[in-house]
């Protein structure tokens, strides 16, 4: 059985990797430059992308879960009439799409309230220290 001395690949994103064959060391990795922003913001913006996502997802999703339950435990329920109208269970139906309109229209106000001045906010620091870094 024989083993491969390389170095294991490295993620395009990871700086590759380096050791010196003279003195026998372990690898080591070249040392990290400064990281551009600051990781606060980037965990905000992490932060507001997730809730955006989750309110929007259960939005959709819970009313649909919610119209399945009731269909699949209260058939007599959705089978149901409300006067002359459809069946309880068509208009709950019908009423997806409404709903899904309004998750798509939590999505798109959130994004533009909280996540994407964050974004903007990030996206102008970065430019600032590629500025900075560029005139060193």
């Amino acid at each position: 059985m024989s083993y491969d001395s390389s170095p294991p690949p490295t993620h395009p994103w990871q700086p590759p990797l380096t050791s010196d064959r003279d003195t026998e060391r372990p690898l080591r990795r070249r040392p990290r430059r400064e990281a551009l922003g600051h990781h606060s913001d980037l965990r905000i913006l992490r932060g507001a992308y997730r809730r955006q996502r989750r309110v929007a997802t259960l939005t959709a999703l819970g009313y649909f879960t919610l119209f399945l339950v009731l269909s699949a435990f209260a058939p007599s329920f959705m089978a149901g009439r409300v006067g002359d109208a459809p069946p309880t269970g068509l208009l709950l139906a019908l009423l997806q799409l409404p709903v899904t309109w309004l998750a798509i229209v939590l999505y798109e106000r959130t994004a533009r309230s909280y996540v994407d001045p964050i974004a903007d906010r990030i996206r102008k620091q970065a430019e600032l220290d590629a500025k900075r870094g560029a005139t060193r």
